[in-house]
């Protein structure tokens, strides 16, 4: 006796359940790493001319701080001393704690955590628990 054709290749039961369920879990997986890859290569682009640019920036910075250092201390060694060193010393170590407080929170702000990957991600996650 034939069975009843139904017009769906699929095996039915619980194993085409469990295949359906891996093919569309496969399926999903695949468009959020199109969408992270598509992001990445959006930031990459952009963090390759912000990375040139900062080196740049950090070389021409500090020679122009190390010669004003170096005028400073020369000019003002007679009246001062030792003093103007001291001096020097603190106003760095002030800029550099500052500079470090500003990246902490620019990274804290979550400037560069792929927002609309993570959001697609969490829509996940909250679907299948």
């Amino acid at each position: 006796m034939e069975q009843p054709h139904t017009g769906q290749n699929a095996p039915a039961g619980l194993v085409g359940g469990v295949f359906g369920l891996a093919k569309n879990l496969l399926g999903l997986i695949i468009s959020r790493l199109e969408l992270a890859a598509l992001e990445f290569s959006e930031i990459g682009g952009n963090l390759l001319k912000i990375v040139i640019l900062l080196a740049l920036a950090l070389t021409a910075g500090w020679f122009a701080i190390a010669y004003w250092s170096v005028l400073i201390v020369v000019l003002a060694w007679d009246t001062w001393g030792w003093k103007i060193l001291l001096l020097m010393a603190l106003a760095f170590t002030v800029l550099a704690v500052g500079l470090a407080l500003y990246a902490r929170s620019v990274l804290r702000q979550g400037k560069i955590a792929l927002p609309e990957t993570m959001a697609e991600l969490r829509k996940d996650r909250d679907a299948l628990l």
